[in-house]
């Protein structure tokens, strides 16, 4: 494993703002957030990305990130929470560690998620779904 930023994280050679933590799971503010109290939940054992997590953990991470989401919605009076994962690096992961954002939004925060783009029909969809649905 090349070096990774979480794991110095949760080995503690690299400070953090600790919010939460479980024997598994590592909750901490972002350094670099898109709003004030923008936190980071890690598995504590280093993943590189959601396919590599183990499902068994995914309940740990799911109670973790509500509890901890609930908690700065509350402390920070935000009006919503984006819940997000990047994977890979043209998804704009930068850490080769798995980790979810909860952010804190508010009406008019100026933060746009995406553009929506179209299918160019419903047969197209339809095709498509059907597409993935036999990769599953």
């Amino acid at each position: 494993m090349s070096e990774c930023i979480f794991c110095d994280i949760i080995h503690g050679k690299i400070p953090c703002a600790k919010v939460y933590e479980t024997k598994n799971t590592l909750a901490f503010l972002d350094i670099a957030p898109v709003n004030k109290g923008h936190t980071l939940v890690i598995p504590k054992k280093h993943y590189p990305t959601l396919f590599d997590l183990p499902s068994e953990l995914g309940k740990e991470l799911l109670e973790v990130m509500q509890k901890v989401g609930e908690a700065l919605r509350k402390t920070v009076q935000a009006e919503g929470i984006n819940l997000g994962m990047n994977n890979f690096k043209p998804a704009g992961q930068l850490v080769f560690h798995a980790h979810f954002h909860i952010i804190p939004r508010y009406e008019n925060d100026g933060l746009s998620l995406w553009p929506q783009k179209k299918y160019n029909n419903n047969d197209e969809m339809l095709a498509l779904a059907q597409k993935l649905a036999n990769n599953i």
